[in-house]
């Protein structure tokens, strides 16, 4: 299996035989005003892709969509991604992406494509009311392969892990916040917890967007032995 990072969620995952592009975030770095109500009021994306999109939309096989927060599919994404190959979703995101013209394939539970079984599992985007407000939004299961999507640890990333055990995790680790509410997608102790679970865990949304605070310096420092790459870079796992 080959991971390659392109830019915070968005990445390419290189299994069984098929090229998927995860979360595509696609605009230009500044392209974006910043997150409202956040410690870091500077434009999104922070930083620039490390490739031409031409070359991230190349040979793609199909595509994965967690969620549709502008951080996982743009107006750039929504424009370019190819209309002939499909486009995986929870299902509440199903009707404004067929309205895209996209090849849509809903998973509520779990689906067969071509022999690659892919499940939809729970995700929790912080706590509380800040939680209910970004809902929803799903991780999946691709064969021995989590990726856990925006959440934190919670119980139903546990249960997910012990149902699958998957033997790597993808996992996303910015320590994105609010000025107010807690973490909405993982940090140290969250990607801690994960580690102690899972063989490899892979940590992404990193030092692209305004309001993820967590550098990948601190949490290599913090949870020695997870992967961290950087944008661009390539890890076989």
């Amino acid at each position: 299996m080959r991971v390659t990072l392109i830019r915070s969620a968005t990445v390419i995952l290189e299994l069984s035989g098929r090229r998927i592009l995860v979360d595509p975030m696609l605009d230009p770095a500044r392209a974006r005003p910043p997150l409202e109500n956040t410690a870091n009021p500077v434009p999104n994306p922070t930083v620039e892709l490390p490739f031409p999109v031409e070359d991230v939309l190349r040979g793609v096989d199909a595509v994965l969509v967690t969620h549709r927060h502008r951080d996982h599919l743009d107006g750039t994404a929504e424009r370019l991604l190819p209309r002939d190959v499909p486009t995986f979703c929870q299902p509440d995101d199903a009707s404004a992406l067929y309205d895209l013209g996209l090849d849509v394939r809903p998973i509520d539970d779990a689906l067969d494509w071509n022999g690659l079984e892919i499940r939809r599992v729970p995700g929790r985007h912080g706590s509380g009311a800040i939680a209910e407000a970004l809902a929803p939004v799903s991780g999946f299961v691709l064969g021995e392969l989590y990726l856990a999507g925006d959440t934190v640890w919670y119980d139903d990333v546990a249960d997910t892990i012990d149902r699958f055990s998957p033997r790597v995790a993808i996992v996303n680790a910015g320590g994105a916040s609010f000025l107010e509410g807690g973490l909405i997608v993982m940090g140290i102790d969250d990607v801690r917890e994960v580690a102690s679970r899972v063989p490899v865990v892979v940590c992404v949304h990193m030092e692209a967007l305004n309001h993820c605070h967590l550098s990948r310096a601190d949490l290599a420092a913090a949870v020695p032995g997870v992967v961290i790459p950087r944008d661009g870079e390539t890890v076989e796992v």
